[in-house]
């Protein structure tokens, strides 16, 4: 035998010996150990869940979320896109509820004076500290207004990406 089947063979006799299928041990005597690794940047992402009262089912979503597009290229930004219209079809239903005879004029008016990035957007994304969670390069300034609203409508895109539910989410969204 060579040396590269030798070592084909010693890996194979190793990955094998140490399932637990194949030994002799009960699965259940086998202890699983994990590790949550705590970054500031995480605990900012945890408190940033427990502040909206939301948990994501995939932080790896949010973790991209709240990574600006100038720190890396991994950073969901298509998700703002949903989340600027999930806010503009609250906006929409919630003036719907209010006033079916609501004119076109008024309401196109009202979806976009919310969708400007010094409305409430950036209130809420400030409100919430959001310039204070996102990663960007450090030639970015993460307090200016069309990075906060950004973030905060990535939140918005990855709640409903991951959740699917947009009737409760958006009734929930216009109740603020």
């Amino acid at each position: 035998m060579d040396c590269r089947s030798v070592f084909l063979l010693f890996l194979l006799v190793t990955v094998l010996s140490s399932s637990p299928q194949a030994s002799a041990e009960e699965p259940s005597s086998l202890v699983e150990v994990t590790f949550k690794v705590s970054t500031p940047f995480s605990v900012a992402l945890d408190t940033l869940q427990k502040q909206i009262n939301y948990t994501f089912k995939g932080v790896g979503l949010l973790r991209r979320a709240m990574t600006h597009a100038s720190f890396s290229e991994e950073n969901n930004k298509a998700l703002s896109i949903l989340g600027a219209s999930i806010i503009e079809t609250s906006v929409a239903l919630q003036s719907l509820i209010k006033d079916v005879d609501i004119s076109a004029k008024d309401l196109n008016h009202m979806i976009a004076d919310v969708s400007k990035v010094e409305s409430s957007c950036n209130a809420d994304g400030t409100h919430l500290g959001l310039q204070n969670i996102v990663r960007a390069s450090g030639k970015t300034n993460v307090t200016a207004p069309a990075v906060v609203c950004g973030q905060s409508r990535l939140m918005l895109g990855v709640r409903m990406r991951l959740d699917g539910s947009i009737g409760k989410f958006i009734v929930e969204l216009g109740e603020r």
